[in-house]
């Protein structure tokens, strides 16, 4: 058991109080060429993955399990969709509107 005299329980609440934040993880998935890049993308749990289609025609993401775990609208140029991934696994998904279009999300 470690006592503390009250001039430092005040400096380590203090530092408690001002340490930085944790934010939330954030990662990209772009959309072009007909490809989702990265392929694989590797994240921890909690983390908001941003797909972005930057390609001249329509896409959609879609989660391999059925029912699908996630679904985006058709994303036009330039539109995004994000999904966070909260529970560690493989995630699979396609392009609903071109599905030899796959890629993956591995959660840890």
């Amino acid at each position: 058991m470690i006592l503390l005299n009250r001039r430092d329980a005040a400096t380590l609440l203090l530092a408690q109080l001002l340490a930085p934040r944790a934010e939330a993880a954030a990662a990209e998935v772009v959309i072009d060429n007909f490809t989702f890049t990265p392929a694989t993308l590797n994240v921890a749990a909690g983390t908001t993955v941003t797909f972005r289609n930057r390609d001249d025609i329509p896409h959609s993401v879609v989660s391999a399990l059925r029912p699908p775990a996630f679904r985006s609208k058709v994303m036009d140029t330039d539109d995004s969709f994000a999904f966070v991934f909260d529970r560690p696994g493989r995630w699979d998904y396609f392009c609903g509107l071109h599905p030899h279009m796959q890629g993956t999300i591995v959660v840890t």
